[in-house]
């Protein structure tokens, strides 16, 4: 156990409670009886006024002393420590307003979110007027640049714009583009016309870790690959249960079938395993798209890739003399063989390429103890959505409220909690990703080519998608059972009276979906959490409701947009519990760590050793 004393009434003192979500003031002990122990938790927390006490250990606050106590003697503190056993800051009713002033968030949200910034599209002016906003908010922060002397980090890539609507028949069916389907091609050419014989095969997953594959040796070369979204509902466990895991995700369906060398792929969309509707492929595939640049110009990956309604999947069954539901159900059991339909595929991709260096913005906070300076603490959004889409009709803006203008705000909000408390053990860096919704590009950038080191990241929080309708007494973490850092979550949350539950819909496989992926895969221990289900004051089922009406009205669509009647309250309450996760890893000895079973673990076996 380590001790502190503090309390003179004075700001430091003020503003040290507030970054460690306690109450002020604490223990008035006006004659200093305690402070033969304020050398140990100075030398941790340099700059702190001394005149009250706080138990701790380690990793954190653990106990407040609430009463007048007689400490002459070393007898007299060791009663105190015994009856103080485990006691926790007290429940409070609301969240901590002075630490998260939310007027800020709101501030931050709405303009994020306005007409002005244009749904933040990647290369365009939105993009800028952005980046510049962000970087303004973590130098006002007290952040640096992370970047030598700037907030951004270049990320290039190539912008591809379609000359022409993409043809694409399956045997003698001309499918309408966005109607039927969407594609675009990787490889890096004005016009790439192929075309191969038709071959279901399943959900196109070749996974030995969990004892599945669907393509039991027969040559995919040349083919076009029919693949069902989402990963095989095996009732045994296998790929999650019930959860999506990333064999599950359109991204590894595409490269597993340029691994196999396939002319093409095409995902067949239903709105329940893919977790949203047409609509949000059709919004998210018809404009601009975005890719890396690659040294092959393209060339390793397949010809075209894209998805099909489950209407013309079946159609094209019904064509070829099979029925897509029997198909289905086959795929799903091990003896699953692919099965060539008889038809022949031929797509035409017309397009404009444009290289573009979009921008990540990064700002760090450095560490007071230059022992520690080189261990950070990674907080990230993405800060791009779809930006404007001229052809539409009516609202053309895409703005992006919920995502992810919530959690571009969210970093800022701790960022400016982290900038105004006393200066962190270990460093912290705040990133604002690019091109999330364009296949988590700019993270993956990062992850390639970091400004600190990611073997001396200690954890990554992503913030992706706020919680603004209002408090809740849970709060769900996606990918629940993967790091240690649940454990610190669940402290946090327990101090505010709420609990964590599980993401209540796995198999939509969030955490595939979002930046952590990119840092998890390099052993990087991730945390995002969602908004909890059981709201405040709120009928049974609310929280469901809330899901399917945001899923169904606004994600990916001009709907996104800010809503002044929001209850923001939970998010600064979300805000809360997370900035305790991020104080706990700050101060620790021990390092988060991947628990047993996760697949990540591999990257980074365990904890590093105390500090």
């Amino acid at each position: 156990m380590l001790f502190g004393v503090s309390l003179d009434g004075s700001e430091s003192h003020r503003k040290f409670c507030d970054s460690l979500d306690l109450p002020f003031p604490l223990l008035a002990d006006p004659d200093g009886r305690c402070a033969r122990a304020f050398g140990v938790f100075a030398d941790l927390h340099g700059g702190i006024a001394k005149r009250s006490m706080f138990v701790l250990d380690e990793e954190g606050v653990v106990a407040y002393v609430d009463e007048s106590y007689d400490l002459k003697t070393d007898a007299d503190l060791e009663a105190l420590l015994a009856a103080l056993g485990p006691k926790r800051a007290p429940e409070r009713d609301r969240p901590d307003d002075e630490l998260f002033p939310l007027a800020e968030y709101r501030a931050d949200l709405a303009t994020l979110a306005s007409d002005e910034f244009e749904g933040r599209g990647v290369g365009t002016r939105g993009e800028r007027r952005t980046v510049e906003y962000l970087a303004g908010k973590l130098a006002e922060a007290g952040f640096s640049p992370a970047n030598g002397g700037s907030f951004s980090q270049p990320v290039p890539l190539v912008s591809v714009r379609k000359k022409a609507p993409p043809r694409l028949a399956l045997g003698e069916a001309e499918l309408r583009p966005l109607d039927d389907f969407v594609a675009m091609s990787r490889r890096q050419q004005p016009r790439v016309e192929a075309g191969g014989e038709l071959l279901f095969a399943g959900y196109g997953c070749a996974a030995p870790d969990q004892k599945w594959d669907d393509f039991k040796g027969v040559d995919c070369a040349g083919k076009v690959l029919v693949v069902l979204v989402n990963d095989p509902p095996l009732a045994d466990g296998r790929f999650g249960g019930p959860a999506m895991i990333y064999y599950g995700r359109w991204t590894y369906k595409f490269e597993e079938a340029a691994r196999r060398k396939a002319a093409g792929v095409l995902v067949v969309h239903e709105t329940a395993p893919a977790a949203y509707p047409w609509e949000v492929v059709r919004n998210s595939w018809g404009g601009e798209q975005f890719d890396v640049g690659r040294a092959d110009g393209g060339a390793s990956r397949c010809a075209f890739e894209g998805w099909i309604t489950r209407d013309a999947a079946v159609a094209a069954c019904r064509a070829a003399g099979r029925d897509f539901d029997e198909l289905k159900a086959a795929a799903a059991r091990d003896d699953f063989t692919p099965t060539p339909l008889g038809l022949y595929a031929q797509c035409v991709v017309e397009q404009e390429l444009r290289p573009i260096v979009s921008q990540n913005v990064a700002g760090i906070l450095p560490s007071a103890d230059p022992r520690r300076s080189n261990e950070f603490v990674l907080l990230c959004a993405h800060w791009d959505h779809f930006g404007i889409d001229p052809a539409r009709e009516g609202d053309p803006i895409f703005n992006g409220a919920v995502d992810n203008a919530s959690g571009c705000a969210g970093v800022l909000a701790l960022a400016r909690a982290l900038g105004r408390g006393p200066r962190p053990a270990r460093s912290v860096v705040a990133l604002f990703v690019t091109a999330e919704e364009r296949g988590l590009l700019g993270s993956h950038y990062y992850a390639e080519h970091p400004l600190v080191p990611l073997e001396s990241t200690l954890a990554m929080i992503n913030l992706d998608g706020m919680n603004v309708w209002g408090r809740t007494k849970d709060l769900s973490v996606v990918g629940m059972g993967q790091s240690s850092l649940e454990e610190l979550l669940a402290e946090a949350a327990a101090a505010q009276g709420r609990v964590l539950i599980p993401d209540p819909e796995p198999e939509k496989g969030f955490f595939y979906r979002s930046d952590q992926l990119n840092f998890a895969r390099k052993g990087v221990p991730a945390l995002y959490v969602d908004p909890g289900l059981e709201f405040v004051g709120k009928p049974a089922g609310y929280g469901e409701e809330v899901r399917r009406r945001y899923t169904a009205d606004h994600y990916h669509k001009p709907g996104d947009e800010f809503d002044p009647g929001w209850d923001l309250a939970g998010v600064i309450e979300d805000l809360a519990a997370l900035h305790g996760v991020v104080r706990r890893v700050l101060a620790g000895a021990e390092w988060p760590r991947w628990r047993e079973g996760s697949e990540f673990r591999a990257a980074r076996p365990g904890a590093a050793p105390a500090r």
